[in-house]
């Protein structure tokens, strides 16, 4: 297994001790090995979410140009957003 040198600020090595003494990791490297894999997944979902919100933008985009919207004045602008908050809470 490749090793790395790592240097962590003093808060986060007493944490990394803390739950090693804690009995929740068998040792330091457990728990950063843990901490990656978090990381990993975190990335990962991170990625997924900008891929969704370039899909509905692209879709939004393409509905404007389609012209498939509806204009609303500022006026009100009040009453469109809460008739979507009750739509969506329903």
């Amino acid at each position: 297994m490749p090793t790395r040198n790592v240097n962590l600020t003093t808060e986060q090595d007493e944490f990394v001790e803390e739950i090693v003494r804690a009995g929740r990791y068998q040792n330091a490297s457990e728990a950063m090995r843990d901490a990656i894999r978090t990381l990993q997944q975190r990335l990962a979902t991170d990625d997924l979410k900008i891929e969704i919100l370039r899909t509905q933008l692209k879709a939004g985009l393409d509905a404007i140009e389609r012209g498939a919207f509806t204009e609303i004045d500022d006026a009100d602008l009040d009453a469109a957003l809460d008739g979507l908050a009750a739509d969506d809470a329903t």
